[in-house]
């Protein structure tokens, strides 16, 4: 029976010759993920089951990083839930505030080289279908399902569809990964893929850098899309020859290629060289214009980071942006590394230094802002522009606030500019 990459890849987990969309089948999972805000109540619920160890203390990611640093005394107490919890279980895969390894979730993961092509990983949080740019299947599920999976070692999927998107052409200029995702979704609707694979392909996917990738498949849950997933090609051996080299020379990975005549429920043909760069307006991620028909809105905040936008590349083109230029007076610019890894990088590479000079706030890795936790909430009527994931009523503050999504080059265009605009205005 002809399959797609993700249904192989779910046959294979499942000890299967092959599945069929609709079935539903249990499959051996290689890594689990829970955050700070997930993990505690699947640590409860793994307590009540009376379940003594994890299946597996090599297999189980546990990351502090949506209230780190801690905001207020209850995140301070969930933090504290999971951290005594992964030193009790001997986690291997902790990651604690201000290490070297340590970041927001959907950032450190690949770029540690833990997941390799032909991974299977749930997580706890729904950005967890970032993973498939490496050719994984990764996707998200709640705290109830992570605790038994921290039990067992295994799930239930309902096996999905797939939609097919045949990338041709290249971008251009300052247009990015985030403005094909966004059209995507402005394209089919922010339940257009629900529960469905959205699967990569075409020559367009080599112009896509896998920071560019990984931002893709990151907002692939905002069309409803169980998982993302790219094809393995040079640009994923590269990378993954560089996160994980002794894995990747011993083999230790997986390339699963989708039949010839697998089947889709729908095709999307994208010409590249037609994406514009592009906004999502509130209050959903769906609601997209150009960002040059939007440059009558004026702005108090822009964010940048984020586990959709906050990689070294993503950093790399802000700093190149904000060079020799100022935020504008009225407008706050907070700019968040993904990563300590990242963070030191910029700081070798002296973008750290551009950021302070054009007066831009400086974090450390957190996801904070993004769902409104800290590090940047917004007042009554504020409007911000932000490279984060969603932009839903009262998502990174008041419910009479505002959040346009955009790339890094628009974002921090607008920050120089106070109000939306392009790097071709500068």
């Amino acid at each position: 029976m002809p399959m797609t990459m993700t249904q192989k890849i779910l046959a294979d987990h499942a000890g299967l010759d092959s599945v069929a969309p609709g079935d539903l089948i249990e499959a051996k999972l290689d890594y689990v993920l829970g955050n700070d805000v997930t993990t505690p109540p699947a640590i409860k619920v793994f307590e009540q089951l009376g379940v003594k160890e994890v299946f597996d203390k090599d297999r189980v990611l546990m990351i502090q990083d949506h209230f780190t640093p801690n905001k207020d005394i209850k995140s301070a107490e969930l933090n504290k839930t999971m951290r005594c919890f992964a030193r009790e279980q001997n986690i291997r895969h902790y990651y604690e505030l201000g290490r070297r390894e340590m970041g927001i979730e959907h950032v450190i993961i690949p770029d540690n080289g833990i997941i390799l092509p032909g991974d299977l990983i749930i997580g706890a949080d729904s950005h967890t279908c970032t993973y498939g740019a490496l050719g994984s299947f990764s996707t998200g599920v709640g705290s109830t399902d992570l605790a038994c999976a921290m039990a067992r070692g295994v799930t239930w999927f309902k096996v999905p569809e797939a939609i097919k998107v045949n990338l041709t052409g290249s971008l251009n200029e300052y247009v990015t990964g985030k403005d094909l995702i966004l059209n995507i979704i402005g394209k089919i609707g922010v339940d257009g893929a629900l529960y469905k694979s959205l699967e990569f392909d075409g020559e367009g996917i080599k112009s896509l850098s896998m920071d560019g990738r990984l931002t893709v498949c990151n907002m692939a849950i905002e069309c409803g899309a169980k998982n993302g997933i790219f094809p393995v090609d040079d640009c994923t051996l590269k990378y993954i020859s560089g996160t994980n080299p002794e894995r990747y020379a011993k083999g230790e990975y997986k390339v699963y290629k989708a039949d010839e005549d697998a089947e889709y429920s729908q095709v999307i043909d994208i010409d590249l060289s037609e994406i514009p760069l592009t906004v999502a307006l509130p209050h959903l991620p769906s609601n997209i214009r150009k960002a040059s028909e939007c440059k009558d809105m004026k702005i108090d905040q822009v964010v940048i980071g984020s586990c959709t936008n906050g990689r070294l590349e993503d950093i790399g083109a802000a700093a190149a942006i904000f060079k020799g230029r100022k935020v504008h007076e009225d407008v706050r610019c907070i700019v968040i590394p993904g990563s300590q890894k990242v963070y030191r990088q910029a700081l070798d590479n002296g973008w750290l230094q551009i950021f302070d000079d054009a007066g831009c706030v400086i974090s450390t890795p957190t996801c904070g802002p993004c769902l409104g936790g800290h590090m940047g909430v917004l007042a009554k009527g504020e409007r911000c522009v932000s490279t984060t994931n969603r932009n839903f009523v009262g998502r990174m503050g008041d419910v009479e606030s505002e959040v346009i999504l955009s790339g890094v080059p628009v974002a921090a265009s607008s920050a120089i500019l106070g109000r939306v605009g392009t790097p071709d205005e500068l």
